[in-house]
């Protein structure tokens, strides 16, 4: 039988959640602030150069995600494993989301 998170350890989950994707998320803009059009709208074709930008960020925060995963469902005791997986699962959805702010 497998046990169930209780209400502090999925908040302290949350919490840290909130945390890796903050950092991630403003690294990730900083390393890849190189990369890409600033101008959105001009005459131009932008989009070969937004792309890249974009795939860098994406494959970059997927691999980030991934080695945060092994890591935790490596170093975690056993009753907390059970989350890792689902904020994982989140952590995917989220990089496609925040792919929104970083040309905003």
């Amino acid at each position: 039988m497998s046990e169930k998170s209780s209400f502090p350890a999925l908040l302290a989950g949350l919490l840290l959640f909130i945390a890796f994707e903050t950092v991630a998320f403003y690294g990730l803009q900083y390393l890849t602030s190189g990369l890409g059009e600033s101008n959105q709208y001009q005459a131009e074709n932008t989009i070969v150069s937004n792309w890249v930008k974009t795939m860098v960020f994406f494959v970059s925060h997927l691999l980030l995600v991934i080695a945060a995963m092994l890591v935790l469902s490596n170093r975690l005791p056993r009753r907390y494993r059970g989350q890792v997986m689902g904020w994982f699962y989140l952590a995917l959805v989220m990089s496609f989301v925040l792919i929104i702010p970083l040309f905003g």
